[in-house]
């Protein structure tokens, strides 16, 4: 039984938001993925969305795009549900290998900026613009299989990036990068966000986090169970207490709590 003192948070309290996970909820079978899963993100902000394997990240950041179907909840984008034309102006990086793997860096990226909709002449200058960008100057030609793995994470940030996406959602972009890679794609990530698009991005690495991201959410068993500012988290806000009385292993002497002093969660 946990149970979490409630206290308004300043440093998130009445700011915009752009993006709003409301009451998501997914099963698979006997597993529950999503569970009842809410929280927000500013405009302009790099936001790290944490928590251990399993805990539903990846199915959160599907469900935003759509590829995984919600039993309950919904997804808003700048305060309307998100639609098909939304989602356009929507980049992913997922975790897993989305891209060709027999086909060349150049002509893949064109192929998917196609895909958004770009020009064949707008298609062909971004994917020079970020292929460069990212280090892989001269390798145009080369298929993605006969990359490193952290140049193919290169060349996917690249596809996430080529439409140039007012949302950015990256699923554990920082895996297998060597330092040059984690400083470029610290940089790269920065600057979206200062040029006002919203990052999102989950990552196992902490000291990356809190070096990068100006407020988290961490997730556990598709719940959330801490949302704020990395400086108001760091500080300690909202205390959290686990408690386990002897022969009442259901916690019900914690149910009559009044609701404006703490919330309890099982």
């Amino acid at each position: 039984m946990t149970v979490t003192p409630v206290t308004a948070d300043p440093d998130v309290a009445g700011r915009e938001v752009s993006l709003e996970l409301i009451g998501l909820s997914r099963r698979f079978g006997s597993v529950v993925a999503l569970d009842g899963l809410t929280f927000s993100v500013p405009p302009g902000e790099v936001f790290g969305f944490l928590g251990p394997n399993g805990a539903g990240k990846t199915t959160t950041m599907r469900a935003i795009f759509g590829v995984v179907a919600l039993e309950a909840g919904q997804v808003r984008w700048q305060g309307q549900p998100v639609t098909e034309e939304a989602r356009h102006r929507f980049g992913y990086m997922p975790e897993e290998r989305g891209l060709y793997p027999s086909m060349k860096i150049l002509e893949q990226l064109e192929y998917l900026g196609r895909l958004h909709e770009m020009t064949a002449a707008s298609a062909r200058e971004a994917a020079r613009h970020w292929i460069g960008r990212l280090g892989l100057a001269g390798r145009e030609s080369a298929k993605l299989e006969a990359l490193s793995h952290g140049n193919q994470q290169r060349v996917q940030l690249a596809a996430a990036l080529m439409h140039d996406p007012e949302l950015l959602v990256l699923d554990e972009p920082f895996a297998g990068l060597d330092p040059g890679g984690v400083d470029d794609m610290t940089e790269i990530l920065a600057e979206r966000a200062r040029a006002g698009v919203t990052v999102v991005f989950s990552s196992h690495q902490l000291d990356l986090v809190e070096h990068i991201c100006e407020s988290v959410a961490i997730i556990h068993r598709g719940r959330v169970v801490a949302q704020g500012a990395v400086s108001a988290l760091e500080r300690g806000h909202r205390p959290r207490l686990a408690v386990r009385v002897a022969g009442d292993p259901e916690g019900d002497w914690a149910w009559p709590l009044d609701p404006g002093i703490a919330s309890v969660e099982r």
